[in-house]
């Protein structure tokens, strides 16, 4: 029987992220101090269960320093999205890392999937710990979490970074767009993604179910650009120049933030947009030797600062 191209961007895409699941797709230089910190296994100071908006949300705190709220992407865990970049982050930051509605530790609820309510369920997490404001990162569909955090609670935003993550449903190539009315559960059987939604407490005979719900959010179309827009926070967009985002639908956003003109001339924005070459949607979270010295400068980084000058 033939196949659409539609299913076979469906295959490929879902074949890619089972070989990501598995082992890291850009591997880090031997004896770099990336790859060594990233080695080191850590123990979280807190793993917990916070009361937010009728969720036991599960959340992770580890390190010390200026907050930053990890948020992963769809049918992600912790340890699935985060294992290799927690120790990179935590050597200077207290890393806040949480489990979305219906992933991994944190159970679903009687309620529909959506961008705003796990938006509202982090910030009910940083009030849960008492967090005024932090730096909040997110990864695909975690990047749709963050942008709708920084619109909905700019108080708790301090800087944003969205990796590989869109604010409008036409943000994606339309392949890629067209390509989530075909994925179903039977995609992931025996993938690593299955064998965590099993092996940290959920019924297997839901996981069919689970697929569909997560599905849902980006099956309904979405248009946040006149909010996004306005985020008063600054922003760091990073996309793959392989990646499932468009090209057009980042610079968009950066050219709203302030980038498009020289800097030389006209000073610095205080957001930064970042193309990374060789990369792939999925390759995004494992190109920690480039992506974690652009996100700690971000962070760090006096954002009013003159451009260098001769």
């Amino acid at each position: 029987m033939k196949r659409t191209l539609q299913q076979v961007c469906c295959l490929a895409a879902l074949l890619l992220l089972m070989i990501a699941c598995r082992q890291p797709v850009q591997k880090e230089k031997s004896g770099s101090a990336s790859a060594d910190s990233a080695r080191r296994p850590l123990t979280p100071e807190t793993a917990a269960y916070a009361d937010v908006n009728g969720l036991k949300l599960y959340y992770e705190v580890y390190g010390q320093g200026q907050p930053i709220v990890l948020l992963h992407g769809s049918f992600m865990t912790i340890p699935l999205n985060w294992s290799h970049i927690i120790p990179l982050l935590a050597q200077n930051r207290r890393v806040i890392v949480a489990e979305m509605q219906g992933h991994g530790r944190t159970r679903d609820i009687p309620r529909e999937f959506s961008y705003e309510a796990m938006a509202d369920d982090v910030s009910g997490l940083l009030k849960h710990l008492k967090t005024d404001s932090a730096d909040v990162l997110g990864y695909s569909m975690g990047g749709g979490v963050a942008f709708q955090m920084a619109v909905r609670h700019p108080a708790q935003v301090r800087r944003l970074i969205v990796l590989s993550g869109t604010y409008a449903h036409d943000g994606w190539w339309p392949d890629v767009e067209a390509s989530y009315t075909g994925i179903n559960a039977e995609m992931f059987k025996g993938s690593p993604i299955q064998k965590q939604y099993d092996s940290l407490g959920n019924d297997p005979a839901h996981f069919p179910e689970f697929v569909k719900k997560v599905m849902s959010i980006d099956l309904k179309p979405y248009d946040w650009t006149a909010a996004v827009q306005q985020i008063r926070a600054p922003l760091l967009m990073a996309i793959g120049d392989a990646d499932g985002v468009r090209y057009e639908h980042a610079l968009e956003l950066f050219r709203a933030k302030g980038g498009g003109k020289m800097g030389d001339i006209h000073g610095l924005p205080q957001s930064r947009l970042a193309i990374l070459p060789g990369t792939t949607h999925i390759g995004m979270i494992y190109r920690t030797d480039w992506l974690i010295p652009m996100i700690n400068d971000f962070l760090d980084a006096d954002l009013n600062a003159p451009p260098p000058a001769f």
